[in-house]
């Protein structure tokens, strides 16, 4: 409401009263309000008795502008300051003409500007500032990587705001506290981290990919898109152009979804190529297998975890070659002598081999095959084997699990002790906690699938079971008949009531399953 607009409220409005109703004891007063503007004088009704306390509530209630707390009522160049008072102690009589002054909103607001990598930054402003006063502000106190203010996009809950929005009227519900997102304009190129967590640090790894990535799209260096495989990937140079530094998979792009390049169909429910997974979901789980790779030592100081899966980091992107901002994985381009497809297994290491059928058992991998393991030499010149591509890794049920390692010579091989080592160490409610805090809410058959499968690896090892056990039990002979461990899930849930917890249900699965192991090591 203007001032213009209070200066004409007809008395009915906010008082109930009207001129040819009011009794002996009301008084008209007619309130002007001081606003550096000629107004016309509003007529207020108010009783003889009112307080100067009952005189500004009336005021507040025609006019939620002018809150209590605002108010100042000058009668004869005299404050009316004394709230209970009468108004008829200053002098007010019918017929009166008041003053309204209007206090001056000066406390400054805390603006809390979260960008779209998750950095937060603080800010008091004048609250009777407006948004284009604080892309100013941004640009110029912010910390390096801020862009210009011509360059920047505030949104406040889900709203994208004009440079002339006052920040004291965005935050109406008294909150001194407003969040902003801080999110870039895109002009050639658009490449950052997405961290749906701000309390989540980037590996410095990962920091560096993303880094170089960048430089190499400065340098006008173009996503190079692969003719491989069933989904979107784009091959992203470095600042030279003559090598690769990472590899970027769209969401929208995975297999069966909307703007999957291979043209291939649409999902009619929302199932993936791999049943237990679903259409989107692939960079989620590029990203879930790269946390869950833990190293030996358990710290994500070093570059690669115990399997070896590259660092990986959902990002959002956009390029001329995208043609629209998408969000994926970005995963580091490993340099590799080929795939496994390429190359016969009886020159693979191994402890190699053991590392990719632990992780894959742990992982219950549903798209294990011989062209998404890479071959390469460490810097002592041995054979080293890269896994990539999990995309339908941590399905939702055991349908699909496969192996390719199962058919090679040394998964008949028993673990060595470090690598029980490892798989002892294991725990997978903390695998589902590290995911949930890097902002994965991880579904309950998906949760499930992982207890079950690290159940099976851990229960497998004490029996001194291979690679090759307990992988066959994961996997389907014939794609008409179940798996052991689908037997074993199955026979669980015939042995508990369908409203049992999930702790009951994980101590049926172990009981079965320590039979069907105790029966394969008789």
């Amino acid at each position: 409401m203007s001032v213009a607009d209070v200066a004409l409220t007809p008395i009915q409005r906010g008082l109930g009263f009207s001129f040819a109703h009011y009794s002996v004891k009301s008084i008209l007063v007619f309130l002007r309000v001081v606003s550096g503007c000629s107004t016309m004088p509003m007529p207020m009704l108010i009783l003889d008795s009112d307080s100067i306390a009952d005189l500004k509530l009336k005021i507040q209630t025609v006019c939620n502008e002018f809150r209590v707390t605002r108010q100042r009522l000058v009668f004869c160049g005299r404050e009316l300051a004394r709230n209970a008072s009468r108004a008829r102690d200053y002098g007010v009589t019918d017929n009166s003409v008041l003053h309204l002054v209007l206090k001056k909103l000066c406390d400054p607001l805390l603006v809390t500007v979260v960008t779209a990598c998750g950095k937060v930054f603080d800010f008091h402003v004048d609250r009777r500032r407006d948004v284009g006063y604080l892309k100013k502000r941004i640009s110029k106190e912010g910390s390096k990587g801020f862009l210009d203010v011509d360059e920047q996009e505030i949104f406040f809950r889900g709203e994208r705001l004009d440079d002339n929005r006052v920040l004291g009227g965005i935050c109406g519900d008294g909150n001194s506290v407003i969040h902003l997102l801080l999110k870039k304009t895109v002009k050639d190129f658009l490449l950052e981290p997405l961290i749906l967590n701000p309390v989540v640090k980037l590996p410095q790894v990962i920091e560096d990919m993303i880094d170089r990535t960048v430089d190499g799209l400065k340098k006008g260096n173009l996503p190079v898109r692969s003719a491989e495989g069933t989904g979107g990937t784009y091959l992203m140079q470095d600042s030279s152009g003559l090598s690769y530094v990472s590899v970027f998979k769209p969401m929208d792009e995975e297999p069966m979804a909307v703007n999957n390049p291979q043209q291939l169909p649409l999902s009619s429910d929302g199932q993936g190529l791999k049943r237990g997974t679903r259409v989107g979901e692939g960079a989620i789980r590029e990203v879930a297998a790269y946390l869950l790779d833990h190293p030996k030592t358990g710290s994500r100081s070093q570059v690669m975890g115990f399997a070896g899966v590259p660092p990986t980091a959902m990002v959002r992107s956009f390029h001329k070659v995208t043609k629209d901002a998408k969000v994926g994985s970005l995963q580091m381009f490993m340099k590799n002598d080929g795939s496994c497809e390429d190359i016969g297994p009886g020159a693979f290491p191994v402890e190699e081999v053991h590392k990719l059928s632990v992780f894959d058992i742990r992982m219950a991998n549903a798209d294990r095959h011989a062209g998404n393991i890479l071959t390469g030499k460490d810097d002592d010149g041995r054979t080293v084997l890269i896994p990539i591509d999990h995309g339908y890794c941590l399905p939702e049920n055991f349908e699909d699990c496969t192996f390719e390692w199962l058919y090679w010579p040394q998964a008949k091989v028993p673990f060595s002790e470090d690598t029980i080592d490892y798989i002892n160490s294991l725990d997978a409610e903390q695998d589902i906690a590290l995911l949930q805090l890097n902002g994965w809410d991880v579904p309950e058959a998906v949760a499930r699938t992982l207890r079950i499968s690290t159940m099976l690896l851990k229960k497998g090892v004490e029996r001194n079971l291979t690679p090759y056990q307990i992988g066959s039990m994961m996997c389907r002979e014939t794609v008409s008949k179940d798996s052991v461990i689908e037997e074993i899930v199955r026979e669980a849930h015939n042995s508990v009531l369908p409203a049992s917890s999930e702790a009951t249900f994980l101590e049926a699965v172990s009981m079965a399953m320590e039979r069907r192991l105790d029966e394969l090591t008789k």
